[in-house]
C-alpha cells in the first residue's frame, strides 16, 4: 500500500513513540519494505517550524534528521505546481496550509495518508486515510 505520512506520524515513527498505533506502524513498515512509504517535502518545513517553536525536540541537526528519514527508506515527494494547485483548490475545510499540501500530495500521488489529525480524518474529500494513533 502506497502511504504518505503526516508530519506527526513521521515524528512518532522516528522517535519510536507509542503514540503511533500498532496498525499504523505495521502498515508503514510494510510500505517501507515495498519502497512505498513517503512524505511530502512540506513535512520537513513543518518539522523545522515545530522545532523552532520548541514544540518538538529533534536530537540532531534538521539536515541530519532528514537524512535519517530518507535512510530509513522513506521517500520524499517534492511539491510541484500540480500539487500546489490542488492544495489551493481544496477549499476552506482544511485551514492549515501544511495540511493542504500534505493532503494534495496524497491525492495527487494516490497514497493513503497516515494521520491522526482529526480535521483530516473528518474531511469529506475522497482520500484514503489510516488513523496513525491506531
Amino acid at each position: 500500500m502506497k502511504t504518505l505520512l503526516d508530519t506527526h506520524a513521521l515524528i512518532w515513527l522516528m522517535e519510536g513513540s507509542e503514540r503511533l498505533g500498532k496498525r499504523a506502524a505495521a502498515a508503514i513498515d510494510r510500505a517501507r519494505q515495498a519502497g512505498e512509504a513517503a512524505v511530502s517535502a512540506i513535512t520537513f518545513w513543518e518539522v523545522a517550524v515545530l522545532e523552532q517553536r520548541r514544540r518538538v525536540g529533534i536530537d540532531r541537526t534538521l539536515a541530519a534528521w532528514r537524512r535519517a528519514v530518507l535512510d530509513a527508506g522513506i521517500l520524499e515527494i517534492p511539491i510541484g505546481g500540480e500539487i500546489a494547485l490542488q492544495a489551493g483548490a481544496l477549499g476552506d475545510a482544511l485551514r492549515d496550509p501544511g495540511d493542504r499540501f500534505i493532503v494534495a500530495t496524497a491525492l495527487r500521488e494516490d497514497r493513503v495518508l497516515v494521520t491522526a489529525d482529526q480535521a483530516i480524518l473528518d474531511w469529506q474529500g475522497k482520500l484514503g486515510r489510516l488513523d496513525a494513533s491506531r
